[in-house]
């Protein structure tokens, strides 16, 4: 590390210029990507959506990381359906989010199955 970076760190003020200037130093490359709407990423268990994050990637020593930052955040549970499958599902079958929402998860989130179950009142 450089005296000017170290002086640049101990004021507690980093500059975004300098910044880069000492990543590029140590080998790394960032860039944004621009016009990202929506992160999804998806456990056994749930799914984790971010709605217009800021999103860059980080290349080091050939290994690209991508930063997730911002936006908005909302879990789901998977198996249950976005809320736009619930309303979906509603509308075709003609029951309530409730039964909807039951139906997608006893189908493993598959639409069509979902409804073909409500319309056979296979729902317990």
């Amino acid at each position: 590390m450089e005296r000017n970076d170290f002086v640049m760190m101990r004021r507690g003020k980093v500059n975004p210029r300098e910044a880069n200037r000492m990543m590029q130093r140590m080998g790394m490359q960032v860039q944004q990507l621009d016009d990202v709407t929506k992160v999804i990423m998806e456990t056994p268990t749930k799914r984790i959506v971010i709605d217009n994050p800021e999103v860059a990637t980080v290349t080091v020593q050939g290994q690209t990381v991508y930063q997730v930052g911002g936006g908005t955040m909302r879990e789901e549970g998977v198996g249950g359906g976005s809320d736009d499958d619930v309303k979906l599902v509603a509308s075709q079958a003609g029951v309530s989010s409730e039964e909807a929402t039951k139906a997608l998860r006893q189908s493993g989130g598959d639409l069509a199955q979902a409804i073909i179950l409500l319309k056979q009142k296979r729902i317990p």
